[in-house]
């Protein structure tokens, strides 16, 4: 294909084809050739999509209504982001500084206050997000930018798995960026050398885990209750392969093993509520099983349902390095010289470290409480992709009913107030809608005849003085 083919990437990936290569030079072609042959599988998309296309496939023509809120919202983000560059780039006296942090905060507000009243329920509070991220709701998708580079060259369970495994490596030895969105995570608190241990940790495990699952042979929910259970002994084992199984640091005197007080130290039996049921991801994993994506049935060697399968293996990996993460930060509070050893250098004050576990956990009851109510109410789950040196969001859209059903008092409060809102904002809308044009006939047809008398005996009063004079 040309270098700039005139469709999306997302098209492209939906052709039959076992091979599409973007603008190769005789290498690749040689090298895409020998695996095709081999029965293997290569797509190389580079670039971005056309924005004309992109634009026209994504934003319909708004009506009045949604444009005022667009226009709106896209100068709140524009002055928002324009605070947060005057704060992270110049350097600036306190009082200039506390001023840029109440804008920003009236800002965000306002933005939030102008969603509740008009805008999606899934982004009332949310945080203002960069339009690119605005793609992201629908899986399965290509990354954002860069390239859509996959080379399988056996389309067998074992292949799909090498060809995430090496992708997700690779994803994992980048630094990690700071979010657009504003989320705090517990992984960002470590340092590169160890974030990047834990994950390749997490994947090594991983790929033993499959291995003996493999050997195992569970089918059904057999095979989901031996996931959960070796999930604990997983992450206890990538977490000493993180800290090293030969390190020893002191405390109150005494030389201590890091990985053993860790390992011991660490509640490691959480589970996240947030993560999608496993049986798909490890069917097509252990024995190459269809997956359904967007209302198809693939095969998980096609381009979308291997992006899918990544998409899930990388919420996974995510996920379980953040529950180690907060453990880990944990464990450093009481322990200063373990700080210098697994967190960033903004970390070794016990102010900072106190505050963003405080800030974490005043995050996380957020989220169970409030967003997550709104997330099942929209049948929407949040995934977390490794692209990019960053931690994408994506929103799958699944039912989530059962979910729903054993939500606690204060959820279900959230969500009746939701489905409150609902019901009573059409009959809202009509009535101040009625009411203004009330007041359009009171001010034209009264208040405007009276004001027009009111001229006209003036004049009138004016022009007999004049004829008197």
């Amino acid at each position: 294909m040309p270098a700039t083919p005139a469709c999306r990437r997302d098209w492209l990936l939906q052709l039959p084809a076992a091979g599409l290569l973007q603008q190769p030079d005789p290498d690749q072609l040689r090298a895409a050739v020998a695996t095709l042959l081999a029965g293997g599988r290569v797509v190389q998309l580079n670039g971005e999509d056309p924005p004309d296309l992109a634009e026209a496939a994504s934003h319909s023509r708004p009506g009045l209504g949604q444009w005022l809120l667009q226009s709106g919202l896209e100068q709140i983000d524009a002055e928002l982001r324009l605070c947060e560059r005057w704060l992270s780039t110049s350097p600036l006296q306190p009082i200039q500084a506390l001023i840029l942090e109440g804008r920003i905060r009236e800002l965000t507000a306002a933005r939030s206050l102008l969603l509740w009243l008009w805008g999606p329920l899934s982004l009332a509070w949310s945080q203002p997000q960069d339009p690119s991220l605005r793609a992201t709701e629908s899986l399965p998708r290509p990354p954002l930018s860069g390239s859509t580079a996959i080379t399988l060259r056996h389309r067998t369970a074992d292949g799909i798995w090498q060809v995430i495994r090496e992708r997700l490596a690779a994803a994992s030895a980048s630094s990690l960026a700071p979010q657009a969105d504003g989320a705090l995570f517990a992984l960002g608190g470590l340092s590169s050398e160890r974030r990047r241990d834990l994950l390749l940790a997490l994947l090594g495990q991983l790929d033993q885990l499959l291995n003996r699952l493999r050997q195992e042979r569970l089918r059904g929910d057999d095979l989901q209750g031996r996931w959960q259970q070796l999930q604990p002994d997983l992450r206890r084992h990538a977490l000493r392969q993180m800290a090293g199984p030969y390190v020893q640091l002191p405390q109150q005197g005494e030389m201590l093993p890091v990985a053993d007080t860790l390992s011991s130290s660490s509640d490691l039996g959480l589970e996240d509520p947030e993560l999608p049921p496993c049986l798909p991801m490890l069917t097509a994993l252990l024995s190459a099983q269809p997956l359904l994506v967007d209302g198809q049935l693939l095969a998980p060697d096609e381009p979308q349902a291997l992006l899918h399968l990544e998409a899930l293996v990388s919420n996974w990996l995510v996920r379980t390095a953040e529950l180690i993460s907060g453990e880990v930060l944990a464990c450093c509070g009481d322990w200063p010289e373990l700080r210098r050893y697994l967190l960033v250098q903004d970390l070794l004050a016990t102010r900072s470290l106190e505050r963003l576990r405080n800030q974490l956990n005043a995050q996380q009851r957020w989220s169970a409480w409030f967003e997550r109510p709104i997330q099942l109410y929209e049948s929407r789950r949040l995934l977390y992709r490794l692209e990019g040196g960053a931690i994408q969001p994506l929103l799958l859209t699944e039912p989530r009913d059962q979910e729903l059903r054993q939500l606690g008092w204060l959820q279900q409060a959230v969500t009746l107030s939701l489905e409150t809102r609902d019901a009573l904002a059409p009959q809202l809308q009509a009535l101040l809608r009625r009411l203004g044009d009330l007041l359009v006939v009171v001010l034209t047809q009264v208040v405007g005849r009276a004001i027009g008398l009111v001229g006209r005996g003036i004049l009138q009063g004016m022009g007999r003085g004049v004829s008197r004079g």
